[in-house]
């Protein structure tokens, strides 16, 4: 039996929304240390709603799987609506991800907020931190060990 579902592996073989958006609106960049896995996320937003979703991602297959799957998830959506995109909520979609995995699926919640936070700042949009859990909790940036 395979550690991943049909799921995950359509998204690594097959992921949607690859690439870069030319003069995007906002672009979250998330990384992890440890594991090396990059994510970069690119939003363009007309009248509030994510109109094109596109993302670059070096990491292992779950974490092309995750950055995929989330940019499915929150393309069409409003700004607001793609703020409440959780880590569970793309690890479901995907059917579930080996738990030591489930980083990859944070990276992916990490970097939808940061792009939404970065559209947010070059705009002049005022935000509540509130908004941005996961990248407020310290994941994914310095783990303070001094490296």
């Amino acid at each position: 039996m395979s550690l991943y579902s049909a799921k995950v592996m359509d998204h690594f073989r097959n992921p949607r929304n690859v690439g870069v958006i030319e003069d995007p609106d906002g672009v979250g960049e998330v990384g992890n240390a440890k594991c090396g896995d990059i994510m970069k996320m690119y939003i363009k937003v007309e009248n509030g709603i994510l109109v094109d979703v596109k993302f670059e991602t070096f990491g292992c297959g779950s974490a092309i799987a995750s950055s995929s799957m989330a940019t499915e998830m929150i393309k069409g959506k409003t700004l607001q609506e793609a703020l409440l995109l959780t880590n569970q909520a793309v690890a479901e979609a995907l059917d579930g991800l080996p738990a030591y995995k489930m980083h990859c699926s944070v990276l992916a919640e990490e970097a939808v907020q940061a792009a939404i936070r970065n559209y947010y700042e070059t705009h002049g949009i005022p935000y509540d931190e509130k908004d941005f859990p996961a990248l407020n909790h310290g994941h994914g940036e310095e783990d303070g060990d001094g490296e």
